[in-house]
């Protein structure tokens, strides 16, 4: 593995992570409002969480970022005046529109959101979470990658806040960056699902399947370097945004 490829990987690495730190960075206020409303005494109930909820998720998908869809989702018998519930809007063609949802259980259209990886792996880590790229049939009915993090009221997690981003979206700000690799270059999820790539080829969603990657992306995201691989490829982890770059 070149020097000069070594200083692409780190600087590429560093502008990708700055573009989805701005994204984590909006999450994170969000769920700091949350809880600072919760711990002041604001009911844990729809009626009083979702106006905030709206206050802040509605500019997110109006004005032109690379948001399509923000909001909360509560954890199932949180809320004192329903069960399930989600406060979610969506970048509309005219304007921004709530998700509507399917709330009731005995429904046959009803969705058990907790079973979905966006849910299911913060809930258990209790930290932050990007999920995809996958098609998002609940929203968007495309390519998405959606971030969620957790709000908690004491040691109890009430839900989480997050954000969709269309996959078309973030291609426009991150294969520009890509590029000044100078050879082909991908994005990758934790299970090597990519996100974006130079190489038309490979589609986003699809598994880069290259020998020993799960285990260079496993020890970049450990020690923050640059690993190469048996076919020439370079491995690096984009800070913490669970994101990999592979270039050769």
């Amino acid at each position: 593995m070149s020097t000069v490829v070594t200083h692409s990987a780190v600087a590429i690495a560093a502008r990708v992570a700055d573009t989805i730190d701005a994204i984590f960075a909006t999450i994170e206020g969000w769920r700091e409002l949350l809880e600072t409303r919760l711990a002041a005494g604001l009911e844990l109930a729809a009626a009083e969480l979702d106006p905030l909820v709206e206050s802040f998720a509605l500019p997110a998908v109006t004005n032109d970022t690379l948001l399509t869809g923000a909001g909360f989702v509560a954890a199932p018998g949180a809320l004192s005046d329903v069960r399930w519930h989600l406060a979610w809007w969506l970048r509309g063609t005219d304007a921004p529109r709530r998700l509507a949802t399917i709330d009731d259980p005995s429904h046959e259209q009803f969705r058990d959101y907790t079973a979905l990886e966006w849910w299911r792996i913060p809930a258990r880590s209790g930290a932050r979470h990007l999920t995809g790229p996958y098609v998002d049939y609940l929203c968007t009915d495309d390519y998405a990658v959606t971030i969620t993090t957790p709000v908690r009221l004491g040691d109890d997690m009430v839900g989480l806040v997050g954000i969709d981003a269309l996959v078309d979206r973030l291609e426009r700000e991150l294969l520009p960056i890509l590029r000044a690799a100078g050879g082909d270059a991908s994005l990758v999820n934790t299970s090597g699902r990519i996100v974006t790539s130079t190489d038309g080829s490979r589609e986003p969603g699809s598994i880069l399947r290259l020998e020993g990657l799960a285990d260079a992306v496993a020890t970049s995201r450990a020690s923050g370097s640059v690993v190469p691989l048996p076919g020439g490829a370079s491995v690096l982890a984009c800070g913490d945004t669970s994101l990999t770059l592979v270039i050769r």
